[in-house]
């Protein structure tokens, strides 16, 4: 039976005993199951049973927002609501429900891992928004079963922990949470992308590699598959790749800006000075980028260059790349001159944060 059936059955056994009591009534309506996959609430900071009861309606979770009220104040439990998000079971007996809301059982914590995050990036988020040590996670990250499982042949799972929004209960370790992002991963690789490795003869690893750098270099969606052919065209040539996302990675410190010292960090990293993909990947690419890198366009470009409104520009030859670059540094100087240009911010005291993580 579906949702929407079996609360049409909840609706009617409540009408048909109305007339009996409201307490009868309401037990009875709240005895409804159902099949359907867990609903996520969110319950607002501050929220009084009647915006509960509505974010339950919006949810699925109950079809009557009113008679649950008056059900949670005859039960004496319309107060002392727990905020934050929940996952509860459309099915769900209003007494759990209630139960869940004055307990906080079915709360989850919300953490969303951007695509390009590292290894580091995403420690950062496990640390704070679960309350995880660095050491357990950092163990999470080299367990050798998701290592193996993966055909990892680095010893972390750069790259391999798919970036996207997981709903964490309280109390998950960082093995769980590590293997929630693995599990997303390796869903989202589809069937035909291996089909695909073996016609371009490459590996899953060399592709995610790629594509981490891919997913760093690309402002513009449509761009993606042209800089993938560009680093593919370079690979078959036997260029060095010089992609600065990896010398980013390879420095001690992040630097959005990289001077020409940067490019000489000691690390295999750095693809301005060893041929070849990096060791592994620099962060997490989303399906986007593995996608471009997988099927990249039909270009002969080997150059690009960034300009200041994200879009770059491809060439075939130096002396063709060395013009645009120029162009590129003029757009850049005079944006950063403008930026200097500019007074200083304000110290009066800031404004109050709102909203966000």
């Amino acid at each position: 039976m579906s949702m929407r059936s079996r609360r049409q059955c909840c609706c009617n056994t409540y009408w048909l005993v109305r007339s009996s009591g409201w307490p009868i009534a309401l037990l009875a309506a709240a005895a409804c199951g159902s099949d359907e996959p867990a609903a996520r609430v969110i319950v607002p900071t501050g929220a009084n049973m009647r915006v509960a009861a509505e974010s339950l309606e919006s949810a699925g979770v109950i079809g009557s927002p009113k008679a649950f009220r008056l059900y949670a104040r005859l039960r004496g439990h319309d107060r002392g609501i727990r905020p934050g998000m929940y996952e509860l079971d459309p099915g769900a007996s209003w007494e759990s429900v209630l139960t869940a809301l004055r307990n906080g059982r079915g709360l989850v914590n919300p953490i969303t891992i951007p695509e390009g995050f590292t290894l580091t990036q995403i420690e950062a988020l496990l640390t704070s928004r679960l309350g995880l040590t660095s050491d357990s996670v950092r163990g999470a990250f080299r367990d050798t079963v998701y290592l193996r499982r993966l055909n990892v042949p680095i010893n972390a799972l750069e790259g391999y922990l798919f970036p996207d929004t997981y709903f964490f209960p309280p109390g998950t370790s960082a093995r769980a949470a590590v293997t929630a992002m693995v599990r997303r991963f390796e869903q989202k690789w589809r069937p035909e992308w291996t089909a695909r490795l073996d016609s371009m003869r490459s590996t899953r690893h060399a592709v995610v590699t790629l594509a981490s750098i891919v997913e760093r270099e690309a402002k513009i969606a449509a761009e993606r598959p042209v800089i993938a052919a560009v680093y593919w065209n370079r690979l078959r040539r036997g260029m060095l790749l010089q992609a600065d996302p990896t010398v980013q990675y390879a420095l001690p410190v992040y630097q959005s800006r990289l001077m020409n010292r940067h490019l000489d960090v000691a690390s295999p990293y750095n693809t301005y000075r060893n041929p070849g993909l990096p060791p592994g990947p620099i962060g997490a690419p989303g399906a986007a980028s593995i996608e471009a890198t997988l099927y990249p366009a039909n270009v002969p470009y080997v150059y690009f260059v960034a300009f200041p409104d994200g879009h770059h520009e491809f060439r075939n030859t130096l002396e063709e790349h060395q013009s645009a670059a120029r162009r590129a540094r003029r757009q850049w100087n005079a944006l950063r001159a403008q930026r200097q240009s500019q007074p200083a911010p304000s110290r009066s005291p800031a404004p109050t944060r709102r909203g966000g993580f």
